[in-house]
């Protein structure tokens, strides 16, 4: 491990004005969200999709980096490998190296994440594809008795693990608990279950030596559960995240990227660059899916005739994102 190798691609990242582009949807994922726009997936739909994304002229303005899934990493754009087109534009590329959650044995309506075994070898393809950073998402859920002492520990365990063998590969681990908007929990308790999660998570972080400083938290905006009637302000949000972080976040971390979570990208928008505007001894990033590319998955709709239109949608949503990320929406 070069530590300064990690600390320089940890910097890139969370450069100014740029965030990170979550592009790693699983098969199943994708699959799901091509039906809702009357789309069929498959390997060559699926790259021509992401293809639109990452072709878009000047994108490489607001992404600092993109996470890729495995399917995509293998794939080539204009006769060059995804990750060699990205690093011609300067976007620096990851990869999702976890294999999904799973149901945590005698813990009913709670996951574990699973893909440590291989992790090794794996990271090492990865790296000779071109990867730089990876990333693990831990699923928390919030309702009647959960989450758990077990599942939160069993999953900063697993966090820790996943972050120590991913430095040792040379490449700089994203760690994702997620405490996920389900449920009809109101925002106080879903600021103490995060504040919770991370204090969980970075005492294993502490336990296994990883190095903060080539290190990168993504978690969620501690908002009400989305079934929940009574939605909190943005400076409601704002005020109860940056709160638990400071509660559960060691000051020594480089940077945090917020994940959209699912909400929708005028939301994750507003709720960041309020967030922005408080800050904290953290760089403060973000790392959307649905809440960057929604928009322009629907317009576009796997038609040629859609894809101007499509990018212009992609970038638009990417400058509000980079602009919220600055307090300057």
């Amino acid at each position: 491990m070069d530590i300064n190798i990690l600390k320089q691609t940890v910097q890139a990242l969370l450069a100014p004005t740029k965030g990170i582009l979550a592009a790693d949807e699983s098969s199943g994922t994708i699959k799901k969200r091509f039906e809702k726009i009357g789309l069929e997936s498959s390997p060559d739909t699926n790259l021509a999709y992401r293809k639109m994304l990452f072709t878009t002229p000047g994108i490489e303005e607001y992404l600092s980096g993109i996470i890729l899934f495995d399917e995509t990493i293998r794939q080539s754009i204009d006769g060059k490998s995804v990750s060699e087109y990205l690093e011609s534009k300067g976007i620096i590329p990851g990869i999702k190296v976890d294999k999904g959650a799973v149901d945590l044995p005698n813990f009913p309506d709670e996951k574990i994440t699973e893909g440590l075994d291989g992790l090794k070898a794996r990271l090492e393809e990865y790296a000779g594809m071109g990867a730089k950073f990876a990333k693990w998402r831990a699923v928390i859920k919030i309702g009647e008795g959960i989450p758990t002492d077990t599942c939160l520990y069993s999953n900063a365990e697993v966090l820790a693990r996943y972050a120590a063998i991913t430095q040792n590969a040379g490449l700089v681990p994203i760690i994702e608990p997620e405490v996920i908007r389900d449920g009809s929990h109101d925002l106080k308790k879903d600021a103490e279950v995060t504040a919770e999660a991370l204090k969980a998570v970075f005492e294993r972080i502490a336990a296994h030596k990883i190095a903060l400083e080539g290190l990168i938290l993504k978690t969620n905006m501690v908002t009400a559960g989305e079934d929940n009637p009574n939605q909190a302000s943005p400076d409601e949000v704002a005020k109860a995240t940056i709160d638990a972080f400071l509660e559960s976040v060691p000051k020594e971390l480089p940077g945090i990227v917020f994940l959209s979570g699912g909400q929708p990208p005028e939301m994750a928008t507003d709720n960041l660059n309020t967030i922005s505007k408080i800050g904290g001894p953290w760089e403060l990033s973000f790392s959307f899916a649905r809440a960057l590319q929604g928009e322009a998955m629907e317009l576009w709709a796997g038609k040629d005739e859609n894809l101007e239109s499509a990018q212009k949608a992609f970038l638009e949503r990417a400058k509000k994102v980079s602009l919220a990320r600055a307090g300057k929406l």
